[in-house]
């Protein structure tokens, strides 16, 4: 299976989880058939709490999935707090803290920090344009993080050039839907979780980013393949979280289609920081 998921560290039945199941090179919801360079949208699934969404992690046999959460942390910031300089023990440290305590502890690295260099970021956040992992608020990554991971390796996922679980059919890749939009839309507003800003300029956005995506305008190479049922749904939520899973799917099919090549495979470099990790197609 393969799928792009829009994530949240405290999902609720307003707003969920959100998975987009896909396929490359299967018939498309349009009826049509899609060539090696589409990517049809075969469903959408709601999670309304982390437990479900780990438990159909956990169910569904085989995947490969783009996520739209940091893998894991700064190596400055690391290295600064003393936190083991390994992926899989910084990971089981960080999952034994609770949210405040990561709050205060990245609180206080800021704080000591100069104006304008507050924050330690990732090699990837720069050509991702993504927001530092450890940031605590607007969006929240560092929760995140912290609540995403875990679920990842109880299901035995594989993150590659991370880690290597108990399931090698299990591919978890870290997506940023924000990459892939910017491309195609510029800095254009496209969603709000504020009701009150929830405009016809940004349906409009909506409308352009999915007319892009649907005709492969994309240095991805590939086509979005959607019903017209489909569209008017991915329209409908202002919020934006149906595209941004579409996003990530897109992103993960860029991987899949690239599982063999060198390095880590799925198109990811050939070398990076085994620590911090790497964000699909940045």
């Amino acid at each position: 299976m393969l799928f792009g998921c829009d994530f949240s560290s405290a999902p609720t039945a307003r707003k969920p989880i959100v998975v987009a199941i896909g396929d490359i090179g299967t018939i498309g919801a349009t009826g049509e058939m899609a060539g090696a360079g589409s990517v049809a949208l075969t469903g959408l699934h709601r999670f309304a709490t982390l437990q479900a969404w780990g438990q159909w992690l956990r169910d569904t046999p085989a995947w490969v999935g783009g996520f739209d959460f940091p893998f894991s942390l700064p190596r400055d910031l690391v290295e600064h707090l003393k936190w083991p300089l390994e992926w899989a023990p910084l990971m089981a440290h960080y999952a034994s803290l609770g949210r405040a305590e990561i709050r205060d502890t990245f609180a206080a690295f800021c704080a000591a920090r100069p104006v304008g260099g507050k924050f330690a970021h990732r090699a990837a956040d720069a050509p991702a344009g993504s927001s530092p992992s450890m940031k605590w608020v607007n969006p929240p990554v560092a929760f995140m993080l912290h609540a995403g991971v875990p679920p990842l390796l109880a299901a035995g996922a594989s993150l590659p050039g991370l880690h290597v679980g108990s399931r090698t059919d299990r591919i978890a890749l870290e997506a940023y839907p924000g990459l892939l939009a910017r491309e195609l839309i510029g800095r254009r507003s496209y969603k709000s979780d504020d009701l009150a800003k929830q405009t016809p300029e940004r349906l409009a956005a909506r409308t352009d980013l999915l007319a892009a995506l649907e005709a492969g305008a994309t240095r991805l190479g590939l086509r979005l393949e959607l019903g017209a049922a489909q569209r008017a749904e991915l329209l409908a939520d202002a919020r934006g979280d149906h595209i941004d899973a579409v996003l990530c799917l897109v992103q993960a099919a860029w991987g899949l289609q690239r599982a063999a090549s060198p390095g880590p495979g799925y198109g990811l470099p050939l070398q990076f920081d085994p620590l911090e990790g790497w964000i699909v197609t940045a």
